[in-house]
């Protein structure tokens, strides 16, 4: 979700739903060939969010479980998707028995707790032979005006955990689990500018949370950039360039 676990206020969580990319269709071989799933496996999505990535497990069949500490992301969830078990609780702490699960999959999410106890709660609630997936959809930053975008509001970075550090990665290679393995899509994000970059911009949490003249401020200059970029001033339709990142391992039998 690219917050923090709590307090994340409804219009964040609003604009999170609006802006955020989707994940892309490649996604769902994936879940299927990598992780395993398919009909009579179940999955939790876990730091679910507003459920963004919920489209691309519900598509493989799998039974899901959406497990979000946020009441304002899991009043958005419940409302785009009345059907799916949504339960509140955290990586460290997860309402689920013990070996009950196929899969967790932690979708722009893990870095926040990319701790022992999260990944040995992960295990516990693991079937042996289970499968973690770590899933990151990010900026791409060659290109000019997203890097003019992200210099922007990189003064308001309170310096909270971020996939781009790397530290996520510091609990690997870990016992219990076999090696992380990489994959990476293209996953453009295309429609008005208002909605990919500024509705964008707006679901961050260090953005969404300032005073309201501040923000106001942080969107004018993004707006500035839009303006004066040839390729994007005027236009019905951009696309916005993003990168996902999928990792998975399993745990060892």
């Amino acid at each position: 979700m690219n917050e923090t676990e709590g307090g994340i206020p409804a219009s964040q969580a609003a604009a999170y739903v609006r802006g955020r990319p989707d994940y892309p269709l490649a996604l769902e071989e994936w879940l299927r060939r990598d992780l395993g799933l398919g009909e009579g496996k179940v999955a939790i999505d876990l730091g679910s969010g507003t459920g963004k990535f919920l489209p691309r497990l519900l598509a493989v069949g799998a039974e899901v479980m959406a497990i979000e500490p946020s009441a304002a992301m899991r009043s958005q969830l419940e409302a785009l998707f009345p059907t799916v078990d949504a339960r509140a609780g955290r990586a460290q702490a997860m309402p689920v028995a013990d070996g009950s699960v196929d899969a967790v999959i932690c979708a722009q999410c893990f870095h926040w707790f990319a701790t022992d106890e999260a990944l040995e709660e992960i295990r516990r609630v693991l079937k042996p032979g289970g499968s973690l997936g770590l899933v990151w959809n990010i900026r791409d930053s060659t290109t000019p005006w997203v890097a003019r975008v992200i210099e922007i509001m990189a003064p308001y970075d309170p310096g909270t955990p971020h996939f781009e550090s790397g530290e996520w990665r510091k609990p690997f290679p870990r016992d219990g689990f076999t090696e992380l393995r990489e994959h990476t899509f293209a996953n453009p994000q295309a429609g008005p500018p208002e909605k990919v970059i500024i509705d964008r911009v707006l679901s961050v949490g260090s953005i969404a949370t300032l005073p309201p003249e501040e923000r106001e401020r942080v969107i004018a200059r993004v707006q500035e950039v839009i303006d004066h970029t040839p390729e994007l001033a005027g236009k019905p339709e951009i696309t916005f360039p993003n990168t996902t990142y999928a990792y998975h391992c399993r745990v060892r039998s």
